[in-house]
């Protein structure tokens, strides 16, 4: 059976629990899905801060699930901002991708495209990361509304009628093709939507494990886990997977 790690960069088992319900919708019975959560760092990421802690604790869950003996398939950041992924890609045998990554290929198969998430804050690293994947020319902006992703899981009702009009208001303002529901928190809400506004509403989490069940990379990176730098007081199994320092073991 092929197998999916999905890894929560944030410390809320409840986002954990919602990426497994619907990653595994997703995938279907076929993939054994195994959502994991950050060992530490934020219960929800919202700010530059938060995001670069996140990073590490992706790595960190990461190298904790191989030494309890998980062998995937693929890997998916289960955030909308893909807190370590090129790290992560780089020191994996198998395909990573993270929700953002996934959504913007998806929308950007229908032209260009406009990202709806919660928090104003993500506006900078969005665009960062857009730029680094080779999509700034496909974003055509970011809307963003005042409540962050886990205060709009909180209050899902209210959360659907405040994104509805905000797919509404990105789609009229923009011209877009598509529109991104990003969030680990907003999983599902996408659905919901789409009734309501006239072109393709992208679910960040149903993108990110399709992408990741299709996904298989020409050439890994490398053929084993691990790292080319040993490392100094960080966790047993993220030092496990480091280099051993000049004349001695880590």
């Amino acid at each position: 059976m092929r197998s999916l790690l999905v890894i929560n960069p944030n410390t809320s088992g409840s986002v954990t629990t919602l990426l497994q319900q619907h990653v595994q919708r997703a995938a279907g019975s076929h993939v054994r899905v195994h959502a994991v959560t950050a060992r530490f760092g934020a219960p929800y990421i919202a700010d530059e801060a938060s995001y670069a802690v996140a990073a590490h604790a992706v790595l960190d869950a990461w190298a904790w699930a191989l030494a309890q003996g998980e062998l995937p398939n693929s890997v998916l950041i289960g955030c909308f901002g893909d807190p370590g992924l090129m790290a992560l890609r780089e020191s994996s045998p198998v395909p990573v991708t993270g929700l953002a990554e996934a959504a913007f290929l998806e929308a950007a198969q229908h032209g260009r495209f406009a990202v709806v998430t919660g928090g104003a804050r993500w506006v900078p690293i969005l665009q960062r990361l857009a730029h680094a994947l080779g999509h700034a020319n496909a974003l055509a902006g970011i809307h963003t509304v005042a409540p962050t992703g886990a205060e709009l899981a909180a209050k899902p009702e209210a959360a659907r009628q405040l994104l509805t009009q905000a797919c509404l208001d990105a789609v009229r303002q923009l011209g877009v093709q598509t529109v991104i529901l990003g969030g680990a928190g907003l999983a599902g809400m996408a659905a919901d939507i789409q009734p309501y506004v006239n072109v393709p509403i992208v679910d960040s989490v149903v993108a990110g494990a399709s992408w990741a069940l299709r996904s298989q990379p020409a050439s890994p990176l490398r053929r084993t886990a691990g790292f080319d730098v040993p490392w100094v007081k960080l966790s047993p199994e993220l030092q496990a997977l480091g280099t051993q320092p000049a004349g001695g073991k880590s």
